[in-house]
């Protein structure tokens, strides 16, 4: 049985909380060996707790303590970023015969959604048996992207499984591509890093990319590279061995609507795994190459460079730009309907 309890975490400044009244809720989840946190403010998984092979709990995912946090900047701690997330080359797509231009705020490309995107919004909560809905409406325009634009993100828990379901109906042919942001470290949020981290990625093929992050358009296959993570690797050893700073590339999935797995970490002091199953058609791996301690998380300690990983699944990057990547396009009268599922146990 899942237990589902709901609180107030926090209030949003005045000139932030126009709709809805700026107060965020915190749902807390609760099964035999899970428990999660998450927020009505960018549909935030803010904790998760997950028993370790003694059957002692720790909070596995990077976060902060008060609404304060998530307000200022920080790089998307577990929230739900959209409309597209990832990258958009030059923030620019031409569809219909129309150029869109977005905001810049990753260098020359725009990143998850913009200025303000999905993260930073207040959400409409649904208590559900098992878990919890969050709705809302994306106006025409916002953040220059096209339609009105319905949005449900769905949280079940289910024993050691955390389901997110997300779901969306446009007014206007529009792009998307939402996913979860959460940041993990199965040692422990505040552990120094996640060399010792074992990981496996079921794809045949990653994308490579330009010095911007964007993808250059080819498919490259894995096979005797750094990227071929099918069977498990321990990634400290693994980035020295081929030299790499660090993983932010989208690996290619098996094509199809039906759950497959797709990652899979584990670390093996404390016997913590994650699982990781989807719908999408990829999966971006990144490894924190971008925190540096600047932040301070929950009970005050910060997250210096690769103490964290993420794994979000996803269409693939800048697909709206490659005609033969799959499609990012949303049209009137169809839905954007795509399921990941998170399984955590220890062995």
């Amino acid at each position: 049985m899942t237990e589902v309890r709901r609180e107030t975490f926090g209030q949003m400044p005045q000139e932030e909380g126009g709709d809805g009244g700026g107060v965020v809720e915190k749902f807390i989840l609760k099964s035999e060996c899970v428990k999660v946190e998450i927020l009505s403010f960018g549909c935030i998984i803010s904790a998760l707790e997950t028993k370790d092979r003694n059957g002692k709990f720790a909070d596995v995912v990077l976060g902060f303590d008060t609404l304060e946090g998530y307000m200022k900047k920080h790089p998307y701690f577990g929230a739900v970023v959209g409309r597209v997330a990832n990258r958009i080359a030059k923030g620019k797509f031409t569809m219909e015969g129309k150029e869109y231009q977005l905001f810049l705020n990753n260098g020359p490309n725009s990143l998850h959604g913009g200025a303000k995107g999905f993260d930073k919004v207040l959400w409409s909560p649904q208590v559900l048996p098992n878990g919890v809905c969050f709705s809302r409406l994306s106006p025409d325009g916002e953040e220059g992207y096209p339609g009105d634009l319905k949005v449900w993100v769905t949280y079940t828990l289910s024993g050691g499984e955390l389901t997110i379901n997300y779901r969306a109906q446009t007014t206007k042919t529009t792009p998307i591509n939402l996913t979860n942001h959460a940041y993990f470290n199965l040692a422990g949020q505040g552990s120094k890093d996640i060399y010792d981290h074992e990981i496996s990625i079921e794809a045949d093929s990653y994308l490579p990319v330009d010095d911007t992050s964007i993808p250059t358009g080819e498919m490259a296959n894995v096979q005797g590279t750094g990227f071929d993570l099918r069977q498990p690797v321990e990634l400290g050893k693994h980035l020295q061995k081929f030299g790499l700073g660090g993983f932010d590339h989208n690996f290619c999935l098996q094509e199809g609507q039906a759950r497959r797995l797709a990652a899979r970490a584990r670390h093996p002091a404390t016997g913590r795994t994650i699982e990781v199953h989807t719908t999408q058609p990829g999966i971006q791996f990144y490894t924190g190459n971008f925190l540096d301690g600047s932040l301070k998380g929950k009970g005050g300690v910060t997250y210096p460079k690769h103490s964290a990983f993420c794994l979000e699944t996803q269409n693939w990057p800048d697909a709206v730009n490659k005609p033969h990547f799959p499609s990012a396009l949303l049209r009137p009268g169809e839905e954007y309907n795509h399921t990941t599922w998170l399984l955590f146990n220890a062995a």
